[in-house]
């Protein structure tokens, strides 16, 4: 079976296309904006590799910087009387711990030192990060003593002692009391560790209190700034079970100690003074420790906050096709990334790498440190965030997305317009062009009015079609001038052969069948021209005849006595209405109508068989039938029997061109009616019926007239 499937229209097509091209033109954007980033990524990095660059020429040679702490156990007696090194290691958190008395912050840091035993030992664990000095205490202590706020003396509670060198060489001491609110409040002391020295407390010096099972832990934090450079360094603390008398029981210190924290005060103070307080500068040593850090970078909350949600939900599908195809870039862990770039910067060979932590997406540039042997000592590490980059990421980001939503509603919404109007345009031109030739191939109009002013190529196809129907203009005029022509050129020999044919019978004898013979050719020859120039002419003469109402029935009553008197040899049988039936017709033209009909039913009848004429009403028309028993009509072409020259005879002894039915077509239509020809339901004959417009005589508007009465029975009975 065939199928009636011809595909999608124009507008459906031009959608199809549109959606990917509305689609491609933000993918194209984005894939320009992530290399705007890559190009903005590789330039902050290259400026960070040169800063990194000049640091560390500036520290190329200086072996001594990098000696003046004791870093390891075997250095740790570099003053007379000390019993150990306290180490602080760096904590490895991008956030600055938090001072809530948790171990939250120090569960990446190496097992806490224990001092004393009993009642009033403790455990500490020391860390830095950012020049700041970090101390986590967990105290033993089975009655918790706070400070009386209301007492000047201070060594009369539970507490912190801090012992160290200043800056200027003194001693220093600081003592932390405890509250229990859970925060903490320090105070440099006097000698005796009684009263506090100002009476003001140390701001610098922070810290915060949370109760246990077993005592207290305790979190501290307080800058290098107040430290010696030598940083001998003590904790302890003063135990105090007497809430009465507040005596202090007990003492558990660390001893006279190092402080171990990897830092040089040298480099230090001359990483603060290169003035990059918007960028994280750490020197390490060649065995990874950091021996200075300063400046820090902020964290990008404000540049997360201009993403909107349609920003945000494009980002997601850009990183969802980025997890689905991962390339060379995807993400790592910060701390692998942070290795490979020691790695490779104390290997000799300066990188730059970019990592994020938590929300936090920051480039590490580094440059190694060379002896005055050329022997790598150290590596200077440059971090920065890329907050402008990421921002101008997320307005372009966010102007992309919202055309992107614009684009997906504008351009199908041109495109359909678009396809509508070109749509709209070719249905015109059919319309038009269908209308230019009717139902059986004749010409209407030589013109065009839709498109042919048009300059693209619909305009092309219409002038096209107006030129081929100009054409078929001038063809369909010859076809209908040649009859006539063909007429009077044929006339004039058939005249003279006709004139000879009479004076040669006078010189053969009566009956000469060849004589005979020929004269039936000639008068066969005239008959075929005269029905050319009857049907060529024809619709010129309908075009011009004046019409009046007649009573079809009276013309048919007496057309049917007229034909059983010309035709004498053949029955008719006519049966018509009980009264008059009125229609505007010209009544020589429905004549010429029955003349051709009768002469088909003539030429098609059975021999003996009867030749019917029937008028009757159906409705408001006037139906006039003729039938006869004979050859049936062919089912597969019956449309082409009105047509011209469309003979389907089966006498071929007569001169049969197919004109006859046309002429009643033609009439027909020319009174406003219909021709028809149908096989008789017994196949016995055919038929051929003529619908014409009844119209309503002025003597039947008062009254129902025989002839409604008529039309009234026959619509009841079929």
């Amino acid at each position: 079976m065939r199928s009636v499937f011809r595909g999608l229209r124009l507008g459906p097509k031009l959608l199809l296309l549109g959606l990917p091209l509305a689609l491609l033109v933000p993918w194209l954007a984005l894939l320009l904006l992530e290399e705007l980033e890559r190009l903005s990524v590789q330039m902050q990095s290259n400026q960070q590799r040169l800063i990194a660059e000049s640091i560390a020429i500036s520290f190329n040679g200086r072996e001594d910087w990098f000696t003046d702490l004791p870093v390891d156990a075997a250095a740790q007696r570099t003053r007379a009387g000390v019993n150990q090194t306290l180490v602080a290691r760096p904590i490895e958190s991008a956030l600055r711990p938090r001072l809530d008395g948790s171990m939250e912050d120090w569960k990446q840091q190496a097992a806490p030192a224990r001092f004393g035993e009993g009642d009033g030992a403790f455990r500490l664990s020391l860390g830095t990060q950012e020049n700041v000095l970090y101390a986590y205490l967990e105290v033993r202590d089975d009655v918790r003593v706070y400070r009386d706020p209301e007492v000047l003396r201070l060594n009369n509670a539970d507490q912190v002692r801090l012992q160290f060198i200043e800056p200027n060489g003194d001693d220093g001491r600081i003592s932390v009391t405890l509250a229990e609110s859970g925060g903490t409040t320090a105070y440099r002391m006097d000698a005796d560790w009684r009263y506090a020295a100002g009476g003001l407390p140390e701001s610098a010096v922070q810290g915060q209190t949370r109760e246990t099972s077993e005592g207290y832990a305790i979190e501290l934090r307080m800058p290098y700034a107040i430290l010696g450079s030598w940083r001998l360094f003590g904790i302890s603390f003063v135990d105090v079970d007497d809430s009465r008398q507040r005596t202090v029981r007990g003492i558990v210190h660390t001893g006279e100690s190092n402080l171990a924290a990897y830092r040089s005060p040298v480099l230090l103070k001359l990483l603060e003074g290169l003035g990059y307080s918007a960028m994280h500068i750490l020197v390490i040593d060649a065995e990874g420790r950091i021996r200075a850090e300063t400046g820090s970078f902020s964290t990008p909350v404000e540049v997360a906050q201009v993403r909107s949600w349609l920003a945000t939900a494009l980002s997601r599908l850009t990183t969802l096709g980025a997890t689905l195809a991962p390339g060379p870039s995807a993400e790592r862990p910060a701390s692998q990334v942070e290795a490979e770039l020691r790695a490779a910067t104390l290997a000799g060979q300066p990188a730059a790498r970019r990592r994020r932590v938590g929300d936090v997406e920051t480039i590490v540039a580094g440059h190694h440190i060379v002896s005055t042997q050329g022997d790598i000592i150290g590596m200077v590490a440059v971090e920065q965030n890329i907050d402008d980059i990421l921002r101008f990421q997320y307005e372009a980001v966010d102007r992309i997305a919202f055309a992107s939503l614009a684009s997906l509603f504008l351009v199908p919404l041109c495109l359909v317009g678009f396809a509508g109007r070109l749509a709209w345009r070719i249905r015109a031109l059919r319309r038009e062009a269908g209308a230019a030739i009717d139902q059986h191939g004749r010409l209407r109009t030589a013109s065009l009015g839709t498109g042919t002013a048009a300059a693209d190529e619909i305009g092309d196809l219409a002038r096209s079609i107006a030129a081929m129907l100009a054409r078929l203009e001038q063809h369909n005029t010859f076809l209908k001038r040649m009859p006539r022509t063909l007429r009077h050129e044929i006339n004039n020999p058939l005249n003279a052969l006709n004139t000879s044919l009479e004076h040669l019978s006078q010189h053969l004898r009566r009956g000469d069948k060849y004589l005979d013979s020929a004269k039936r050719g000639i008068l066969r020859i005239g008959a075929i021209v005269e029905n050319l120039a009857e049907a060529a002419s024809l619709e010129e003469s309908l075009a011009v005849d004046d019409l009046e109402m007649i009573d079809v029935q009276a013309l048919l009553a007496s057309y049917v006595g007229h034909c059983r008197t010309a035709h004498r040899q053949h029955e008719f049988a006519f049966r018509g209405l009980p009264g008059p039936a009125y229609a505007n017709v010209a009544d020589y033209r429905i004549e010429q109508l029955l003349d051709k009909l009768v002469d088909n039913a003539i030429d098609f009848h059975r021999a003996g068989s009867a030749i019917r004429i029937q008028l009757d009403v159906r409705r408001d028309q006037l139906r006039l039938v003729v039938a006869n028993r004979g050859p049936l009509f062919p089912t597969d072409d019956a449309a082409l029997l009105f047509e011209s020259m469309g003979s389907h005879r089966a006498d071929e002894a007569k001169a049969h061109f197919g004109l006859g039915l046309y002429v009643v077509r033609v009439i027909a239509e020319q009174h406003g009616g219909t021709a028809r020809a149908v096989n008789l339901q017994d196949g016995s004959g055919v038929a051929v019926a003529v619908y014409l417009p009844l119209a309503v005589a002025p003597e039947a508007e008062a009254g129902a007239s025989p002839l409604a009465k008529a039309a009234s029975a026959a619509d009841r009975a079929g």
